[in-house]
């Protein structure tokens, strides 16, 4: 209202002319470059913004590169088609890159690393079906990327020991290494032990080169002796070859052995017979007994412990960590149902560990008496997980709305509880933010209206509605009215990684990690070490409503 019609000769700072016509805007519309030229060549030279006038191209190369750093993977692939300089800064500043590995992509490596010339982060992936790259094109990168700071290697199976060797001779400043399902064997791993003296973290799944039987050197520490913090060991039938590297491994901090053969314990207690300052270990399905978890219970630096399905663990093993690590501050147990960690081992938790913040229960059948000692004494206790546990109902559920003030995660999976269970934390723990509850058939959506009701910040997510639809099917389909039932078909998310194509210089830049998502796997014996996954270890991760198998991603 009362504004005056625009001009012709409208004013525009910089002595440069706004666009005439609004139907002429370039700004909501994307042009290729033929395009722009075409449009061009049929409008009035004032139409455009004056040329001159170009501020973009006085912001200098390393401020261009900062602002690159800032943008998606994506991003900066769109952004490096604009000009011949932003080609070149996007690339010289790009310090990341994951390469689709296949032997495809051996000719195009000189092309890849000469415009990327500044890597220090390199995931180099191959998938089963395909070929991956051979030691000649590790050998060529190493010598490309000799400023390399963490490399992670998947699927690569051509890759032997010699194209370890040149790897360790040329990326001595390696802080992190990562390999999976790759075939090189033990001198190529020492080889890369005896080169990177900065080697900070080490992570090694299923390395089809360490074979059972005799093994010709044991794999040592080497130049990695003093700078080495975390070990990751996982399905590998060979994995007690490690054993000095874990014992020479002077700073160690993290240890993660995970569905390894092998007795540990006698590990576990060389381990434990030195000084060390271990403050992190997780042990999954291994043949550990109490004897080990004596051991681990000597390091006194301890603060985040998993132990996952080891079956010949029970209460004695778990009160001696309990009294001996004072600074628990994350627990983990996964009893497997097997009650050989029962009231006793908790009771002892809820005396020592008065530090507690994480604590995650799954298939342990624990009493109201041991719930109301964690509650009442672990006072610091803000993420709590109970799942699979027969023995929890709706009393063990009120305590700890009524004694857990510190709460803020809970989640509820498997167990005997109904909606007056839940409606305790309508106004129990204050301080809960979220709350989940997953295949507890008392528990309808009626609660879940409730919770949200009474209380508006809190993240409710439960699968009461799922559930009752489920059984309302199997009600129809039971009386034969099958006309207007719903079927609902079983859902398998999964992203394929890519084959081997040709990759391109520009390809490579825009080059992401994926994930791969497993099938089911069946359920079998509770006591076999490589049986069928059926829990997630960490239960505040993103629940599924079946049992998936997660595997390793880049």
């Amino acid at each position: 209202m009362g504004q005056a019609p625009s001009t012709g000769q409208g004013y525009s700072p910089g002595n440069s002319m706004h666009l005439r016509n609004p139907s002429l805007s370039l700004h909501h519309h994307r042009y290729t470059v033929n395009d722009l030229n075409l449009i061009n060549s049929q409008l009035p030279e004032d139409i455009f913004v004056n040329q001159q006038e170009d501020y973009i191209s006085e912001i200098p190369d390393e401020c261009l590169a900062l602002i690159f750093q800032s943008l998606s993977s994506r991003d900066r692939k769109q952004c490096s088609l604009v000009s011949r300089r932003w080609f070149v800064v996007e690339g010289q500043s790009r310090h990341r890159l994951a390469l689709n590995a296949t032997t495809e992509v051996n000719v195009h490596l000189p092309s890849i690393f000469t415009r990327f010339d500044s890597i220090t982060k390199l995931a180099l992936r191959c998938d089963r079906k395909s070929v991956s790259i051979n030691d000649e094109g590790l050998t060529l990168i190493s010598m490309r990327c000799q400023n390399l700071i963490r490399l992670k290697l998947r699927g690569c199976r051509e890759i032997s020991d010699q194209g370890m060797y040149a790897l360790g001779q040329n990326c001595k400043s390696l802080r992190k290494f990562s390999c999976g399902s790759c075939m090189f064997g033990v001198k190529g791993m020492n080889a890369l032990l005896n080169n990177c003296s900065s080697l900070e973290e080490l992570s090694v799944k299923r390395l089809r080169g360490i074979k059972d039987g005799f093994i010709d050197e044991p794999i040592g520490p080497g130049a990695a002796a003093s700078s080495l913090k975390s070990i990751t060991l996982k399905e590998l039938f060979s994995g007690q070859c490690f054993g000095p590297l874990i014992i020479g491994s002077k700073n160690l901090k993290t240890l993660k052995i995970l569905k390894c053969l092998g007795d540990w314990d006698s590990l576990l207690e060389t381990i434990a017979g030195r000084k060390n300052y271990l403050t992190e270990i997780h042990l999954e399905r291994l043949q550990v007994s109490d004897i080990g978890l004596m051991a681990i219970s000597k390091c006194p630096d301890l603060e985040i412990f998993h132990l996952v399905k080891a079956p010949d663990c029970s209460n004695e093993g778990i009160c001696a960590v309990a009294e001996n690590c004072k600074l628990l501050r994350k627990l983990h147990i996964d009893g497997w149902r097997t009650n050989r960690i029962s009231d006793e081992g908790l009771i002892a938790i809820a005396k020592n560990s008065v530090n507690l913040v994480e604590l995650v229960l799954i298939g342990v059948n624990p009493s109201s008496v041991s719930l109301m000692a964690i509650a009442t004494n672990c006072q610091k206790l803000e993420r709590l997980a109970l799942c699979g546990s027969e023995t929890i109902g709706d009393p063990e559920i009120s305590c700890i709305a009524a004694k857990c003030m510190a709460l803020k995660k809970l989640c509820i999976k498997g167990c005997r509880v109904t909606d007056s269970g839940i409606e305790a934390f309508a106004y129990g723990c204050p301080n809960l933010v979220k709350i989940k509850v997953k295949k507890c058939r008392g528990v309808t959506s009626e609660v879940a209206d409730l919770l949200r009701a009474s209380r508006m910040s809190l993240a409710v997510n439960l699968d009461a509605d799922e559930i009752e639809q489920e059984a309302m099917d199997v009600s129809a389909s039971d009386e034969g009215a099958q006309d207007d039932g719903v079927e609902f078909p079983p859902i398998v998310s999964g992203t394929t990684i890519g084959g081997g194509g040709s990759v391109s210089a520009a390809d490579a830049a825009a080059a992401a990690p994926s994930t791969s998502n497993g099938t089911r796997s069946s359920n079998k014996s509770r006591f076999s070490l490589f049986a069928g996954r059926t829990f997630v270890a960490c239960a505040f991760r993103r629940l599924s409503n079946g049992n998936g198998n997660s595997k390793d991603s880049l």
